[in-house]
């Protein structure tokens, strides 16, 4: 997504190296691309760990590409936002074109296309547009975003166990809706869906200690 700030900490770094050390034999041995999700609540961190863990493949010689689940809901950012203002309960895996995120995941799978046509937002712009992307030589393709735990293509899943009271100051340094009531329904809405999806991780990243009590 084009307007996404980043915001990479030791914790991410940690995460990442801790994902890549699980999974490191099965890519040395594996001839297929591996699809790798990284899951969880808004602002735990998806898109910061996502990305080292891809620096982590590139830097050992496999070819990674990340994939954001923001680049494929139905409806741009603020316009979504509109849409959640007149039904809250719109809030949940159906703002996200899912099913086309499984397809792209395949087409990469299958190893026999240089390049796929993948969806991309401009978040200042409040439209999405189309990119082609290459996927010749991927070995990893990393899948971040909140509901990506449930992505039938998926041959690994991580989850990073962090509540949305837990992720509050994360999301305001990366310039996200300043809190109120209504931001705080859909964000629990949001934490009553995935939260159920911590049982199908392979593996769970925990919160840092700080904020363990949260």
């Amino acid at each position: 997504m084009i307007g996404d700030k980043l915001v990479i900490t030791e914790y991410h770094r940690e995460a990442a190296a801790s994902i890549y050390s699980v999974f490191e034999g099965e890519l040395e041995q594996s001839a297929k691309p591996i699809a790798i999700t990284v899951a969880g609540e808004s602002g735990c961190g998806k898109s910061e760990t996502a990305r080292v863990l891809a620096d982590l493949c590139s830097e050992a010689g496999y070819r990674a590409l990340v994939l954001q689940q923001d680049d494929y809901f139905v409806y741009p950012p603020k316009t979504n936002h509109q849409k959640r203002l007149e039904d809250i309960n719109r809030v949940g895996p159906g703002e996200v074109k899912l099913d086309l995120i499984d397809q792209n995941i395949e087409a990469i799978k299958k190893g026999n296309l240089k390049e796929i046509a993948k969806p991309l937002v401009h978040y200042e712009q409040d439209i999405i547009t189309e990119e082609m992307v290459t996927v010749e030589g991927v070995r990893i393709i990393v899948v971040e975003g909140t509901y990506t735990t449930t992505l039938e293509n998926a041959d690994f899943r991580v989850f990073i166990d962090r509540n949305y009271k837990q992720t509050r100051k994360s999301r305001l340094k990366r310039s996200r809706e300043p809190r109120s009531d209504y931001l705080e329904k859909v964000l629990h809405i949001e934490h009553e869906i995935i939260s159920a999806h911590k049982n199908l991780a392979d593996l769970v990243i925990p919160a840092p200690e700080d904020e363990r009590k949260a």
